[in-house]
């Protein structure tokens, strides 16, 4: 087989539309309408409910105010620097409303990072957050961005984005909203996403106005959003659930699913501006929340972390997984954790203006290790190492195909030529489609590891190792060796009853790593084997949307290596 589809995306997706003239001005049949007196946005801290007409409002009031006090226009950048917060949206919409584009940062950059972000985006207008106001500013004083034009969302000693709202409120328009050709929308920039692409440093992925639109509706109609296909209580998305925000919106998951997406399906959003997993608990038990998006790290919590019993999560209804594998070993655990929950993964990039599969309508729980299947509109193609083309069950890298696929990479053609070809993307990641077209991500094609000549994902190892009772995080890596080329070695944190018994009496430790390996050697053939061996570590890191940053143990772990007797 060349060629994989999905469904045909049988919609009409206008081209002529800015995003928030799509969201907050326009009505797609594919839409559901919202309950009366169903908010758009909750506040997590305050409980603060923000509704349609009030954030049509305060839209414009952004809007207006970055043109009466700034000047902001036409393809100028907005970058927003700051965890999750009521106003993002606001913000966005707001920069969108002057054909203005937005770039989000992550709100724990150092002030280099953020520098280089600020550069290569050309920002010049900052939106920090009272928490990340002072590398904001240093950042701003090195690009040569005057203070003055550094807001924050909370008061602080900047202008807040609250007092500029007023003040745009406050005045006539200053601007005059552009109407798009047709057509146009597919070419007119409205973010820049940074993302690590397939190869090299983090790159500014340019993302249309069109390009989240049509994922939006693709994903309505993956999901059967405003249809009658089963009774109410099981339909997957109805206006009134309540949906958690705890995704950063810098983030393409965040951004496209929990803002766009959700909001689209006349759902209310909890925005989370900070994940600590005990509050979230309390978050989810307060507001009533229904649906999760969430990443394989925060569902190893679901499912490990023993505060977990103290709360009723059965009102839990939604929960999908992204952003990384999750091991059929886990799913199975988390089904228990919320029994009551539709369960699956969704897989998609920045580059391709996030969903490309997701886990179906007819599947209560999706099937275990398995991506789902592709979205309307969605064609895929599988290249095998050989350059040839992979058929049901062979693997190899993905390429795709699809109307929501990002530009390219910002300034940066020798990147976009690498990446998008022919108008395919090359995505990076090992994959395996069955004959009921369902997608199974391996892993990253540069994190497969090599022993013996075999392929080894660390990803499968992982969800392994979290079978163990023992194991409350993990992380494979791959380490040198002279026989097999390179092998396995997981660093592991273990659960606070083990990791005491350990400190107790030190003899405990081999007992506890003889035990993960031999469980590993009884799960997995003799290649897959923990052959490095199993180090015990405090903490597996991460980045702010869940991935493991694998690179850093990995760089650890050769180290080890060439010192054996280097600590932890």
């Amino acid at each position: 087989m060349s060629e994989f589809s999905g469904p045909p995306l049988d919609a009409t997706v206008p081209d002529d539309l800015t995003i928030p003239q799509f969201f907050l001005d326009h009505h797609h049949p594919s839409r559901p309408v919202r309950k009366d007196g169903v908010p758009w946005l909750i506040e997590d801290g305050t409980g603060r409910k923000i509704g349609f007409e009030e954030i049509r409002a305060r839209t414009f009031g952004f809007a207006n105010g970055l043109s009466l006090r700034y000047g902001i226009k036409e393809d100028d950048v907005v970058l927003i620097f700051s965890p999750n917060d009521v106003d993002y949206p606001i913000a966005i919409w707001g920069a969108h409303r002057l054909g203005a584009i937005i770039s989000g940062a992550n709100p724990t950059y150092t002030c280099d990072e953020l520098v280089h972000q600020i550069e290569t985006t050309k920002a010049t207008v900052i939106v920090a957050h009272p928490v990340s106001l002072d590398t904001a500013l240093a950042a701003a004083r090195v690009s040569g961005i005057p203070a003055g034009r550094v807001l924050t969302f909370g008061e602080s000693s900047q202008k807040s984005v609250d007092s500029l709202v007023k003040e745009g409120l406050s005045h006539n328009p200053n601007f005059v909203e552009r109407k798009l050709k047709p057509g146009e929308g597919q070419t007119k920039i409205a973010f820049l996403n940074f993302s690590s692409g397939t190869t090299g440093k983090p790159k500014a992925v340019a993302i249309s106005h069109t390009a989240p639109i049509t994922n939006v509706i693709a994903t309505a109609l993956h999901g059967k959003v405003g249809q009658n296909y089963c009774r109410w209580e099981d339909q997957r998305f109805r206006p009134g659930d309540v949906a958690a925000a705890v995704l950063p919106f810098f983030h393409i998951y965040g951004l496209v699913l929990s803002i766009h997406f959700m909001t689209f399906c006349g759902m209310s959003l909890v925005v989370i501006p900070k994940f600590n997993f005990t509050d979230f608990l309390k978050s989810i038990v307060t507001h009533k929340i229904t649906h999760l998006m969430l990443v394989p790290p925060q569902i190893v919590l679901l499912c490990k972390h023993p505060a977990v019993k103290d709360y009723d999560l059965s009102g839990v209804r939604f929960l999908i997984s992204g952003a990384a594998p999750l091991s059929a070993e886990l799913m199975k655990q988390l089904v228990k954790v919320i029994p009551n929950a539709q369960v699956g993964q969704g897989y998609g990039l920045t580059e391709s203006s996030t969903s490309i599969t997701m886990y179906p309508t007819d599947q209560k729980i999706g099937t275990p290790g398995s991506a789902g299947r592709l979205l309307p509109g969605v064609v895929a193609k599988i290249i095998k190492q050989d350059g040839s083309l992979a058929g049901f069950n062979e693997p190899g890298e993905l390429i795709v195909k699809m109307a929501s696929l990002a530009l390219g990479y910002y300034n940066n053609e020798k990147a976009t030529r690498e990446t998008f070809v022919n108008g395919w993307l090359h995505t990076g990641d090992e994959v395996v489609i069955n004959e009921n077209m369902e997608v199974f991500i391996v892993d990253r094609l540069k994190e497969i590891m090599k022993v013996r000549g075999f392929q080894v994902a660390p990803a499968e190892l992982e969800g392994c190792l979290l079978d163990h009772p023992d194991v409350a995080d993990t992380c494979v890596v791959p380490v040198p060796d002279d026989y097999s080329g390179e092998v396995p070695l997981a660093f592991v944190v273990l659960h606070a009853s083990t990791a005491k018994r350990v400190a107790d009496d030190p003899a405990e430790a081999e007992k506890v790593k003889a035990s993960i390996m031999k469980h590993v050697e009884d799960n997995k053939v003799a290649y897959k084997r923990l052959a490095g061996g199993v180090e015990f570590t405090d903490v597996i890191p991460k980045n702010p949307s869940g991935k493991l940053l694998r690179r850093i143990l990995r760089d650890r772990a050769r180290e080890m290596k060439a010192k054996p007797k280097a600590k932890l």
